[in-house]
């Protein structure tokens, strides 16, 4: 069985774009919203697209903006300018 990692986000109207742009890509992922933040979790990765982002924004998103909501992730971290992708290296 995959350890689960994860991503939790601030929950603006941003955040919570970017976390259904995840959420579409990645159908096993959960979700759990709070109040201040919204946390979702994979079992063994979990892919963040840009052109997902930018259909849930409308707008052009550079995957570096992530920063901008980010509160903290689970696992290793592997990107490049088209996607994101977070898992636990061996």
């Amino acid at each position: 069985m995959a350890q689960n990692v994860s991503i939790t986000l601030q929950n603006t109207d941003e955040g919570r774009a970017i976390a259904a742009a995840i959420l579409s890509d990645n159908p096993a992922a959960t979700v759990a919203s709070m109040p201040s933040l919204t946390k979702i979790d994979c079992p063994g990765r979990l892919e963040i697209r840009r052109d997902s982002v930018e259909t849930q924004l409308g707008r052009d998103y550079d995957l570096q903006e992530l920063q901008l909501s980010l509160i903290s992730l689970a696992g290793n971290v592997d990107e490049d300018d088209e996607r994101i992708v977070i898992a636990w290296k061996n």
